[in-house]
């Protein structure tokens, strides 16, 4: 008889699908880490665009443009306070020396805006040796100002036309000044706007890439802490942990909290380039040409073989800040008169709201008070169209210039609003988001640690 010994059966092994639970929780808790991780990371790379963009135009490039801009008018000034005194001869001292004393300020202004100019431009060479160019060649305007107001004063003429030897010298100086440092000076305004001009592009474009990726990121990482708390309550047949559900809720606000932050940041930029930077930059240009123009009467009188050019200066100034359909300055001067909207060129978009119509009315008064100058001048009245340009005209023309100059403070109040609005969203975001990341994260460990435990 045979006997069939048999083996006990060997135990089972545990199955899979137990002993693959703690796997499959540490898979789906490092798939939620990573996916916050991704929410944080384009927060972070979205504040940082962001606040580059307004360190740019609010502390970088966008002040050295307004500063160059400043440059302009503090130069052409100058010239026009020159004009002024070789015009009043012998006569008019308060006001002779009223205009050298207002030389002399705003040629102390020029050398802080170009010495911050320089400051400004950082390591850029071009800028660098054009705020050199221009030092050296407001040098030689200085020596050319000097000598003719020097030739002036030992002349002893009266008001009016200054003898020729006074008109050449200052000729020198004055063409010096407008085609070589004006173009200068207007041409770092055109480089560091450049600036400014791209990095608002670039930002503006980034702007709402930035925060889909954020929203993305943070759908997904909602997305993935509830299939971890799905999971975990399947599977340990528990309801939904309150460490994991208050990490929910905590990746929802720091997604709508972020996502705020960067809607008012490019909001916050928005606002300040096109309601504050580009109005004060146009408005700063306004006021260069437009003293220009006043120095372009003074020049009118004191050279008599310029001034049908001087005339046509002012008219094509005249142009470029207020637009209207005028082939000579006798047409433009009625025009000015009859329209009172409607106006293009620099001035034109500047002039809505109180503020802005302030600003026509002033200039309208300033074109009406130069009509009259130039009838006296025509009719050869040379005495009352000299007591003419530095009273009624000068009056008018300050009255319109203190009219711009308000209006450029309502914008440059309205830039610097909202670049400190942008950079305290920022500066909010980056205060709590430290302490986001930190809560989340203790949160999901709380969350998952407990259950892993009950596995060892």
């Amino acid at each position: 008889m045979t006997v069939v010994q048999t083996r006990p059966a060997a135990p089972a092994p545990p199955a899979p699908q137990r002993r693959s639970v703690p796997g499959r929780i540490r898979v789906i808790s490092g798939i939620t880490v990573a996916s916050l991780a991704l929410l944080f990371a384009a927060l972070a790379a979205g504040s940082a665009s962001a606040r580059e963009g307004l360190r740019v135009i609010g502390r970088d490039a966008g002040p050295q443009v307004v500063a160059t801009a400043g440059l302009y008018l503090a130069l052409s000034d100058m010239d026009a306070q020159v004009a002024n005194v070789l015009v009043m001869g012998d006569a008019y001292p308060a006001q002779r020396r009223e205009a050298l004393a207002r030389y002399e300020s705003q040629r102390a202004e020029a050398g802080r805006t170009l010495l911050q100019a320089f400051e400004l431009s950082g390591d850029n060479p071009a800028e660098r040796d054009t705020v050199q160019s221009v030092l050296d060649g407001l040098g030689r305007y200085e020596r050319l100002a000097g000598q003719a107001l020097l030739l002036n004063e030992q002349s002893g003429h009266p008001p009016g036309p200054p003898p020729e030897q006074v008109v050449r010298t200052y000729r020198d100086a004055t063409d010096l000044m407008r085609m070589v440092l004006l173009p200068q000076a207007y041409n770092l305004t055109l480089e560091s706007g450049t600036i400014v001009r791209a990095t608002y592009d670039e930002k503006a474009a980034l702007a709402p890439l930035a925060r889909t990726a954020v929203v993305v990121a943070g759908v997904l990482a909602l997305c993935c802490l509830i299939w971890l708390q799905l999971f975990l309550a399947r599977r340990f047949r528990r309801v939904f942990g309150p460490a994991l559900l208050a990490a929910t809720v905590t990746t929802g606000v720091a997604l709508f909290f972020g996502v705020t932050v960067l809607a008012q940041d490019e909001q916050a930029l928005r606002t300040a380039k096109s309601a504050g930077f580009d109005s004060v930059l146009t408005l700063a240009r306004a006021r260069a040409i437009s003293n220009s123009m006043q120095g372009d009467q003074s020049r009118y009188l004191l050279d008599k073989e310029r001034a049908d050019t001087y005339e046509h200066t002012f008219l094509d100034r005249s142009l470029s800040v207020m637009y209207v359909n005028a082939g000579n300055l006798t047409d433009y001067h009625s025009a000015v008169a009859t329209r009172s909207t409607g106006f293009l060129g620099l001035l034109g978009p500047e002039l809505a709201g109180r503020q802005g119509a302030a600003v026509a009315d002033a200039y309208r008064g300033f074109q009406a008070a130069d009509r009259s100058f130039r009838d006296l001048a025509v009719s050869g009245r040379t005495n009352e169209a000299v007591a003419a340009r530095l009273g009624g005209v000068k009056k008018a023309f300050d009255g319109y210039d203190q009219a711009m100059t308000k209006l450029a403070d309502s914008h440059r109040k309205v830039f610097e609003r909202s670049i400190t609005t942008g950079e305290g969203a920022l500066d909010n975001l980056w205060r709590l988001l430290p302490f986001a990341i930190g809560a989340i994260g203790l949160l999901v460990v709380a969350g998952v640690w407990p259950r892993l435990k009950e596995y060892r």
